[in-house]
C-alpha cells in the first residue's frame, strides 16, 4: 500500500501557486476529493480557534470553532453544487496530542454539518508504516494529487504536485482501503476525545497548517 508514492515524480509548487492550482482544478469537474491526514502536531496561525487554543484558552477555542459553522456550511454547499464528494480520514496516535484533541473538536463541527470524516487509530496501521508513515495528501479525483511540504522551521511551504495517473490511482486505492477500516467520527470522538481533560498549553507544534 502506497508502495510507489516515495518514488513518484512531482512538481514543486510554492504556497500561492499551490492554492491557486488546487482552486482551479477543484472547480473543473473532478468528482471527488480525498484527504488523508497523518501529522499530529501543527500550527494554524491566523485561525482564531487555534490561536485561542495555543494561548491556553480552551473554552474560547471551542466557542470560536463553533462560530465557523456557517463558513463550513457554505463550503459543503459549494461542493454539492460542483458535484464534488469529500472524504477525509484522520489518523490519530495515542496518547492523543493536544493539537489533535483540539482539531477533532473543530472537525466535529464539520461532521455535524454533513462532512464525511472517519478516524483511524495509528496502531491499526503499524504494519503498513514499518518504513514510513502513510502519506499526507489531498487527491482531486484522478486529475492531480498534492503532498504539502514544510520549510526548515516547520511552516507550510507549498506542495508537491503529482499528475501520474497510475500513482494517483494507487494512492486513491490505498486511501479507499484505509477509509474502509476507519471508525465513524462520532463513535471515536465520544469514546476517546470527549472524556479528555482540556490540554495543558498548546503542546509542541512542529508544522503549519492551512485553514480547517
Amino acid at each position: 500500500m502506497f508502495d510507489s508514492f516515495a518514488g513518484g515524480v512531482s512538481e514543486r509548487l510554492d504556497r500561492p501557486t499551490y492554492h491557486a492550482d488546487l482552486g482551479r482544478i477543484y472547480s473543473s469537474g473532478i468528482g471527488f476529493l480525498n484527504k488523508l491526514e497523518r501529522g499530529q502536531h501543527f500550527k494554524e496561525r491566523g485561525f482564531p480557534s487555534w490561536e485561542a487554543f495555543a494561548g491556553g484558552d480552551w473554552e474560547r477555542a471551542l466557542s470560536l470553532a463553533d462560530e465557523r459553522r456557517e463558513d463550513y456550511a457554505r463550503e459543503i454547499r459549494r461542493a454539492s453544487e460542483l458535484g464534488v464528494t469529500h472524504r477525509r480520514l484522520r489518523v490519530v496516535e495515542f496518547p492523543v496530542t493536544p493539537y489533535v484533541q483540539w482539531e477533532l473538536f473543530v472537525l466535529r463541527v464539520r461532521v455535524d454539518l454533513g462532512d464525511d470524516i472517519k478516524v483511524l487509530d495509528a496502531r491499526d496501521i503499524s504494519n503498513i508504516e514499518r518504513t514510513r508513515p502513510v502519506p499526507e495528501v489531498v487527491i482531486l479525483g484522478d486529475a492531480v494529487m498534492y503532498e504539502v511540504v514544510y520549510d526548515e522551521d516547520g511552516n507550510a511551504d507549498g506542495a508537491k504536485r503529482y499528475t501520474d495517473g497510475s500513482l494517483i490511482q494507487e494512492t486513491n486505492a490505498g486511501f479507499d482501503a484505509l477509509y474502509e477500516r476507519g471508525e465513524a467520527f462520532h463513535d471515536f470522538f465520544d469514546r476517546e476525545i470527549a472524556p479528555l481533560a482540556p490540554p495543558r498549553g498548546s503542546g509542541t507544534p512542529t508544522g503549519f497548517r492551512g485553514s480547517r
